[in-house]
């Protein structure tokens, strides 16, 4: 299978998912993300009405949408589909106008204080060393899962074949690749 074919995609555990933040920690020394800024969060959801009540903890991030909304938005091409479809920042050319801040549905991007969006990456630079995203390995309870989509023998495939899962905003339209196993 060539490179160009695959398609990297994220399955998140929600059944598993204590809220440690280790993956929130890992993310931001892995890519030196400044403080009080965080390319991947935990959220936490109650539902129900007392004494019936549900919580779920995910991890999230950036969704590496099939379809994103930011490159489009991007004017001068900084945002942009890179490898396995892995939406990239290309730094020097952002402009910090953050038209892909305003156009991504899942809250997924800032403002580095350099001046340029900053966001998650999958770790691409460790995916293409044959490596996992640094979240990934960290995880204490195994809930996150990184491979591609276009190989049924991957983790992130065979999750999505034998549970039942979501994406945040499906209304969005944009084909998001960060997965929660419900």
């Amino acid at each position: 299978m060539s490179k160009t074919s695959r398609r990297y995609a994220m399955v998140m555990d929600t059944k598993k998912c204590v809220g440690c933040n280790a993956c929130v920690l890992a993310c931001k020394a892995e890519n030196n993300v400044p403080e009080g800024f965080c390319r991947d969060w935990i959220v936490e959801e109650v539902r129900g009405t007392f004494p019936k009540l549900q919580a779920e903890i995910r991890s999230e991030r950036c969704n590496h949408c099939g379809d994103p909304p930011c490159v489009d938005a991007c004017p001068t091409g900084a945002s942009h589909i890179a490898e396995g479809g892995v939406v990239l920042v290309t730094h020097d050319k952002c402009t910090g106008c953050k038209a892909c801040i305003a156009s991504c549905p899942y809250d997924a991007r800032f403002v580095h204080p350099e001046g340029y969006v900053d966001k998650c990456t999958f770790c691409l630079h460790r995916v293409q060393k044959g490596q996992l995203p640094a979240c990934v390995t960290v995880c204490p309870t195994r809930s996150l899962h990184f491979g591609d989509l276009n190989d049924p023998d991957s983790d992130v495939s065979r999750l999505l074949a034998t549970r039942k899962w979501k994406v945040q905003h499906p209304e969005a339209g944009t084909d998001p690749h960060v997965f929660f196993l419900v």
